[in-house]
């Protein structure tokens, strides 16, 4: 794994400010891009509003990143909404949050639609608390008339744990050989994958953290094995397409090795 320094970072965004989204080489981009959205609540409260004040801001912020990925051509943005451990905060804010979900779903899936935009949620929906029926019915919803779409893939990590999802996929695999249709010598890592939520995509090829934290948080632990990590101390909700430039452009220089030499 390699993480960008602030000289990376800096030489990224002078060579964004002799060309901007122009100056882009787009067969270097990464297929697929992981964003951490990390920022909300205290962005808010720099301003003295509360934090769902924040995550207001932070889904136009959203808009404004898928816009900007499926112009560049990027095939797969996964962004992280809402872990499994976000349960445990007030009820205030986790009731706002799930209300933007269903106002978002409510309003963007048309548009998203009629882009090929295809909408792709890593996490357990079900297993939501009950209250949220409007919201699994919208997400489920948002799956089902999208799955067909061609273009960016959305995927949206919710009610999602890195290390649930692989004992998820774990006892998938321990069913199948339980019951003889695999021996536990025919498990590789393609059969792994094919059982976690990301089945079919890419790899991960950059993931980017906002607000200046400096950890996974539980997220794509299986899946960022050799991805390139891309830091900024910019909280998400002045995180733009131009930040996400310089991003994109850091990943574009880097020399990926895999483990080689």
């Amino acid at each position: 794994m390699a993480l960008f320094g602030k000289d990376e970072a800096q030489k990224a965004s002078e060579q964004k400010a002799n060309g901007g989204s122009e100056g882009l080489e787009r067969e270097k981009l990464p297929r697929h891009v992981a964003i951490i959205m990390d920022g909300n609540g205290r962005w808010a409260q720099r301003r003295g509003m509360p934090r769902t004040f924040g995550h207001k801001a932070g889904v136009e912020a959203l808009r404004e990143i898928i816009r900007h990925s499926d112009d560049l051509g990027i095939e797969v943005l996964t962004i992280y909404a809402f872990s499994a451990e976000n349960w445990k905060r007030s009820a205030e804010e986790v009731g706002a949050l799930m209300g933007l979900l269903l106002e978002y779903f409510t309003k963007e899936l048309d548009e998203l639609n009629r882009e090929n935009v295809q909408i792709r949620i890593l996490g357990d929906i079900d297993g939501m608390p009950s209250g949220l029926e409007r919201q699994k019915a919208a997400l489920h919803a948002a799956i089902e008339r999208t799955q067909k779409n061609t273009g960016l893939r959305l995927c949206i990590a919710l009610n999602y744990g890195g290390r649930q999802e692989i004992v998820h996929a774990a006892r998938q695999l321990a069913r199948r050989v339980a019951a003889g249709e695999l021996t536990p010598e025919e498990i590789d890592q393609e059969r792994f994958a094919a059982e976690l939520y990301t089945a079919g995509l890419p790899e991960v090829d950059l993931l980017i953290r906002t607000s200046g934290e400096m950890r996974l948080s539980n997220f794509l632990l299986y899946q960022l094995a050799y991805a390139e990590f891309y830091q900024t101390d910019t909280l998400w909700p002045d995180f733009n397409k131009d930040t996400y430039d310089e991003a994109l452009l850091a990943y574009t220089r880097r020399n990926r090795r895999f483990g080689g030499v």
